[in-house]
């Protein structure tokens, strides 16, 4: 889980203002996040199937997310990607 300071941290971060929380950015960024600390999650509680199956749709959605953004503006795209250390 995503703390809400956290949460407020990356929303001020990768969005235009501080409420600005349904941009592109902000929604991959909240992901990736999310994605991370359920990864380690997953490195300790090997076997919690329903933990890994929340974090493959996590991934689907990032992806869908990152595939609607780089159709849009790819230079937003490789800026984002780059900046969270996602992808080469």
């Amino acid at each position: 889980m995503i703390t809400a300071e956290r949460r407020a941290q990356l929303v001020t971060e990768y969005g235009s203002n501080e409420k600005d929380s349904g941009a592109v950015e902000v929604q991959v960024a909240l992901l990736t996040e999310e994605i991370n600390n359920l990864t380690v999650h997953l490195k300790i509680h090997k076997k919690d199937h329903s933990s890994r199956r929340g974090l493959l749709r996590m991934v689907g959605k990032r992806s869908a997310l990152l595939k609607y953004l780089n159709k849009k503006n790819e230079q937003r795209y490789r800026d984002l990607i780059g900046k969270l250390g996602i992808r080469k």
